[in-house]
């Protein structure tokens, strides 16, 4: 039998293969010898710079058209997560989910003082969401909400929804030439900055939604938002039956500059309406004014945010003036193993100082978010001097650990103590000292895969004097959380 030889000549400027055997010689070029055709051996395979978006806090703002690219390499169910519509497909249905276990203990809620006894328990939220993209400007979203409680003593609406419209709105979103201009209208999710005062409110069950139009204009570094709603108020007597109206709504201007030295800045007005509203010295229909203001921003490894708010108007017959600020600052070691960041947190809102007189002081914080403080509810944005240093380490890329020790006061001491949810701890209004007490936190957060997230938060609270005089006690909280997301 004869061997095929192989001999290498050079063939019009190119190197070729000669293969010579019983069918007689062939000739192969560079060319021909490449996967698929390619043009040259030497040519690197071309860059997939396709990225698939990653589980966002706001599932709306996932753009799965990625997915139309033919060199980002498919995962199960991606079918479903993009549903082309138009040959160009830029026009796509996707579709998506999430759940969220949680177990809570907290031994002493509202310190003891109260009548809520100890309490253990699970909450559980479940979303099933659908995202419509028509053309490159306009898009519809859903989002049902299924949140169960199971163990627990004492339900509050945030604890509890059976299955109802989380959000479902239409967005138009047109390009200008250095900018956009984007209507949004329907119930939706909105948030302000860390969500001190308007949140989403994702520390209880039940996230906080609004009925109404949010419309933005952005110019290069300006932003000019305009929002008209009316909050969403949550019962879970049957399914789909939350609802709003106008007895509680939230009205406003916000203006945006980002790049103002090494931060952005930032201000609104709102309007915010609340009919038969009760605080420790007023009662009636809730008019308040709200004026903010916040600079936020990084220089080096220097890390900061503060924000402060004014609020003037009515409750009943009494004249509203309360104030607050917030402030965040930290320095990250960014060469230092574990890429430590040391923090410290200053807030401080005002109190009613005066009962009885024909002004209330006391600080609305409106829609805060539970995580700002500690998902133990036991401080509230309300009559409140508060210090947090805080430890934060990265053991690794996935893993953050961060202790801090928090310390309380009161702005006054005519003014009750308050946790959560403004409401008042009893026997402590005109009582005591500005003591308050302090609390330790520890918080571990993982994420375990692209797809799944766990935590645990420990709390720790030493209360002072006036809480114990008022039938209080040191109070202890335990979460753990896992989390999906597809």
């Amino acid at each position: 039998m004869r061997r095929n030889s192989l001999t290498l000549r050079r063939c019009g400027g190119a190197l070729a293969l000669v293969v010579s055997g019983a069918a007689g010689a062939q000739t192969l070029t560079a060319a021909d010898a490449s996967p698929a055709g390619a043009a040259s051996a030497s040519t690197p395979a071309p860059v997939c710079d396709a990225k698939r978006p990653a589980i966002n806090f706001n599932r709306w703002n996932e753009n799965w058209g990625v997915l139309a690219d033919p060199c980002l390499p498919q995962q199960p169910l991606d079918g479903l997560k993009y549903i082309p519509l138009s040959e160009d497909g830029i026009s796509y249905l996707s579709l998506g989910a999430g759940l969220r276990e949680r177990y809570e203990h907290i031994d002493a809620p509202l310190y003891g003082a109260g009548t809520t006894p100890s309490d253990g328990y699970v909450i559980q939220r479940t979303n099933l969401h659908a995202d419509l993209r028509l053309g490159p400007y306009v898009q519809l979203f859903g989002q049902v909400v299924d949140a169960r409680t199971f163990g627990k003593k004492t339900i509050a609406p945030p604890d509890r929804d059976k299955l109802d419209m989380e959000q479902l709105f239409m967005t138009v979103a047109v390009p200008t030439t250095d900018g956009a201009v984007k209507v949004r209208v329907g119930r939706q999710e909105m948030a302000f900055d860390l969500q001190r005062f308007i949140a989403v409110r994702d520390g209880p069950n039940v996230r906080q939604a609004f009925d109404g139009v949010w419309a933005d204009w952005e110019h290069g570094p300006w932003r000019l938002i305009g929002y008209v709603t009316q909050p969403v108020q949550n019962r879970s007597v049957d399914s789909f039956d939350d609802y709003s109206n106008g007895h509680l709504t939230l009205n406003g201007l916000r203006l945006e500059y980002q790049g103002l030295g090494p931060g952005d800045l930032s201000g609104y007005y709102s309007r915010y309406r609340r009919d038969s509203a009760r605080f420790l010295d007023a009662t009636g229909d809730e008019r308040r004014n709200v004026w903010d203001m916040r600079y936020n921003g990084k220089s080096g490894a220097v890390d900061f945010d503060i924000e402060g708010m004014r609020q003037t108007g009515q409750v009943g017959a009494k004249q509203v003036s309360a104030w607050a600020i917030g402030s965040i600052a930290g320095y990250t070691f960014a060469k230092t193993g574990w890429t430590p960041r040391v923090g410290l947190q200053f807030d401080m809102a005002s109190g009613d100082k005066h009962a009885g007189d024909g002004t209330l002081g006391t600080f609305n914080p409106l829609f805060p978010n539970g995580y700002y403080f500690a998902l133990a509810g036991l401080t509230g944005y309300s009559n409140l001097i508060h210090l947090k240093p805080s430890v934060t380490l990265k053991p690794a890329k996935t893993l953050s650990v961060t202790t801090a020790l928090g310390l309380q006061w009161r702005q006054t001491t005519a003014d009750a103590v308050y946790v959560q949810s403004m409401a008042g701890v009893p026997r402590t209004a005109g009582q005591g000292s500005r003591w308050t007490g302090a609390y330790g936190q520890l918080r571990v957060d993982w994420a375990v895969t692209a797809n799944v997230a766990a935590a645990v938060e420990a709390v720790h609270f030493h209360v002072g004097d006036t809480l114990r005089n008022a039938g209080g006690r040191d109070a202890d909280y335990l979460g753990v959380e896992l989390k999906f997301g597809w």
